[in-house]
């Protein structure tokens, strides 16, 4: 069996480096979408002159063809970041409550009185001389 061996003020480090670095990658999505959002509508056309805003251009429809297409991956990205943090604090909030339940059962069994058998163990190890 494995043994379990996590230090949570570690995992808080971690997490928290792991927070500043989704908050990071937050603004570059955003950052991200303003400028593809800039690049498509700044790539100009083929057509001559026109009157009102500018057509599409194929550079354009393309750009916006390619946002469109990735952005379902970029929350796929976002959602999967967020649902890795919260499952290890979940995980590591269990570890720690697992921790303390054993370590109350261990003393609530440490304090209760002996049993007949655990009694009977004793007498049978100390061969009748006493002690323990």
């Amino acid at each position: 069996m494995t043994k379990w061996d996590i230090d949570p003020g570690g995992v808080a480090s971690i997490l928290s480096l792991v927070g500043l670095a989704a908050d990071d990658m937050s603004k570059d999505v955003k950052g991200y979408g303003e400028a593809v959002t800039d690049a498509a509508a700044w790539a100009g056309t083929i057509s001559g002159p026109y009157c009102g805003s500018a057509p599409a251009g194929p550079v354009g429809v393309a750009v916006a063809t390619f946002a469109s297409d990735t952005e379902a991956k970029i929350r796929f990205l976002a959602a999967r970041t967020k649902k890795s943090l919260d499952g290890t604090v979940q995980a590591t909030t269990a570890y720690v409550t697992g921790d303390l339940d054993m370590a109350a059962d261990a003393q609530r069994e440490a304090a209760k009185a002996p049993d007949p058998a655990e009694l009977r163990a004793v007498a049978q190890k100390d061969d009748g001389q006493g002690g323990g």
